[in-house]
């Protein structure tokens, strides 16, 4: 992967938009200015960015990504397996990490995602308790706060090219002390897996306090399995009764949500109508919990899916994230929307352009970021894309890419293609009759 400086555009030209209009498209600084019929906006020439006819999108945004796991599957070799044994796996592989191995690996993880086209990730971070069981003594400040020290690092690191939140990603066994160190590395969010703590409800409280403490949001992982206890309308609850105004900028969401896809019609409605009332964003992660749920299951296995439809006809923000990448919780992964849209298409039953505004436009929403697109007054992270739709992208996920971030050229990919001829085929003499 080349390196090179981020250039300031000025003047998209000739783009096309999902409406099938070609335009032009002037950016001022961070911001889609004017967007105009091809050949009718000028710039100067060193401002000009020709796109040829690509398709142009607002940039996918990744809502759930665990840049500290990332790509650690061919040092740690896990065994394919369910939920259970993935924490297994990265539990015993966590206590031989280094600063320096999260943030190599992070970095590596975060530019990929770059360059498929993702300009705003947010991730979770393991608070690093060094606890299997309650019997288990912590680990030190020091230890616990490896994976964060990491990650702060990489996000400053890449500022000046992408946006990278981190939450706090707190076990159930993560002594407070251990969570709080970790935000005052400069973890953005509080986050945790309540639905695995012995009192679920208990550890939902706990960390909403711990967030409330210290004036931020909240992104659980929450009710990750088909059958396991739900936590998600007592989160919601407890949300709704949260000091939200348009000056606290806190978000609250919940990833996983898998639990809600198996729960009978009377129990669903009930819980999505406190997801809606409390406005609580979901965030569904089709490739991570389509490896790890069903494996108890040999036929009719179950799809580990929340329940996008039922949230969505209910006005929930559903986005939708890719979560792991290489590691125990998916050997798999390339770092790419356009493969988690299509998993939504294929499993989530919804169409093209919804799954791709769930990766794009509904993911900024549901992390607090500000609009984007090829529209006036719209932040400029855009995807410029060989495509003639938003299907054809979905469908085919063309390599060959253009990338802006807040108005900058932050990474191009051009694939070039070569097919041989088709052999002439000899003509043969007419057989006798």
């Amino acid at each position: 992967m080349d390196a090179t400086a981020p250039h300031q555009v000025g003047l998209l030209r000739s783009a096309l938009l999902p409406d099938g209009r070609l335009v032009d498209v002037a950016i001022d600084g961070e911001t889609v200015t004017d967007v105009a019929p091809a050949g009718t906006l000028s710039a100067p020439a060193d401002a000009v960015l020709d796109l040829d006819g690509r398709l142009l999108l607002t940039a996918p945004a990744e809502p759930h990504a665990h840049l500290d796991k990332a790509l650690s599957a061919d040092a740690i070799r896990p065994p394919l397996g369910d939920l259970g044994a993935a924490i297994a796996s990265w539990s015993a592989h966590a206590t031989t990490m280094t600063v320096e191995d999260v943030a190599d690996r992070a970095r590596t993880a975060a530019l990929a995602l770059l360059a498929a086209g993702t300009t705003s990730v947010r991730t979770h971070v393991d608070v690093l308790s060094g606890r299997r069981t309650a019997e288990d003594a912590p680990a030190s400040v020091e230890s616990a706060t490896r994976g964060a020290r990491a990650l702060v690092q990489v996000r400053d690191e890449l500022a000046g090219l992408m946006d990278i939140e981190l939450v706090a990603l707190a076990g159930p066994l993560a002594p407070d002390h251990h969570v709080e160190a970790v935000l005052d590395c400069g973890v953005d969010l509080v986050g945790g897996a309540p639905h695995l703590a012995e009192n679920p409800l208990a550890d939902v409280d706990r960390l909403l306090a711990i967030a409330e403490r210290y004036g931020v949001g909240v992104d659980l992982h929450t009710d990750e399995s088909l059958d396991g206890p739900v936590t998600l309308d007592h989160y919601a609850r407890a949300v709704l009764q949260m000091p939200r105004d348009e000056h606290t900028g806190r978000q609250y969401s919940a990833g996983h949500c898998v639990r809600l896809g198996t729960l009978g019609p009377e129990r669903l409605a009930e819980v999505v109508a406190d997801v809606a009332a409390a406005d609580l964003g979901v965030i569904a992660l089709p490739i991570t919990n389509l490896y790890l749920q069903g494996w108890q299951h040999p036929v009719s296995t179950p799809r580990g899916l929340t329940a996008i439809r039922a949230l969505t006809e209910a006005g929930v923000r559903v986005a939708a994230g890719a979560d792991n990448v290489r590691d125990p919780f998916n050997p798999v992964g390339r770092s790419d929307a356009l493969e988690t849209a299509s998993l939504l298409v294929s499993a989530g039953h919804v169409t093209p352009d919804q799954a791709y505004a769930m990766v794009s436009d509904t993911a900024r929403s549901v992390m607090g970021l500000p609009a984007a697109g090829p529209v006036p007054g719209r932040r400029a992270d855009l995807l410029a894309i060989a495509a003639t739709s938003i299907t054809d992208a979905v469908a085919n996920a063309p390599a060959d890419r253009i990338v802006l971030s807040r108005g900058r050229l932050v990474a191009r990919t051009e694939v070039r293609t070569t097919v041989a001829l088709p052999v002439p085929v000899r003509a043969t003499a007419p057989v006798p009759a």
